[in-house]
């Protein structure tokens, strides 16, 4: 009997794979990050613009999916086709692509035996002024908008568990919300320069 692979499961074969979980914040999620981000400018050693821990996980005491989300912002001039080469060669697992605009995404830890002890996205897009920025850095300095956020993402679990695009779709007017006061307080704090 063959096995199928992750690329071939449904996407509901694969939401019941991986549900949404949420839990306390780790703060060994930061140490996560930090090892991956090490690995990834190793092995590009150029064209990176700005690497950032982007989402729940980035922000201390908020209640996250433990995956530890990676901004990477790279040089318009790089080599799409070798870039993706290389993530795929340290583990990394392509699993969108859109070229106009870039936007990478690749993913670590999932397996037909669900997920493994780390697990990461990875973001991969031209230098810009993204609102994932902004967005962790308002939740880090407003804790009350975080807990909400926090309370919003229980609330919404209990409908969405085995719907990941149906829980991402219920938090965008929340999030763009927010984002939107972000860039008022933080004023261009991203833009590339």
């Amino acid at each position: 009997m063959m096995t199928k692979q992750l690329s071939e499961l449904s996407l509901e074969e694969l939401w019941d794979l991986f549900p949404v979980i949420l839990k306390e914040h780790n703060p060994r999620y930061k140490d996560w990050y930090e090892e991956e981000k090490q690995k990834i400018i190793k092995a590009l050693k150029k064209d990176i613009i700005r690497i950032n821990h982007i989402g729940s996980t980035a922000v201390p005491g908020l209640i996250s999916k433990p995956t530890v989300d990676i901004l990477l912002e790279i040089d318009g001039n790089c080599h799409i086709t070798e870039l993706i080469n290389i993530i795929s060669s340290m583990g990394w697992q392509l699993m969108s692509q859109n070229n106009d605009p870039l936007n990478l995404s690749f993913n670590k830890g999932y397996s037909l035996k669900g997920y493994a002890d780390k697990v990461y996205h990875l973001h991969i897009r031209y230098a810009g002024d993204y609102n994932e920025l902004y967005f962790k850095d308002y939740l880090i300095k407003h804790p009350d908008i975080a807990q909400a956020y926090g309370e919003l993402k229980l609330k919404l679990l209990k409908e969405y568990k085995h719907n990941r695009d149906g829980y991402t779709k219920a938090k965008t007017a929340f999030i763009q919300k927010y984002s939107q006061a972000a860039r008022k307080e933080f004023l261009n704090r991203y833009k590339p320069k």
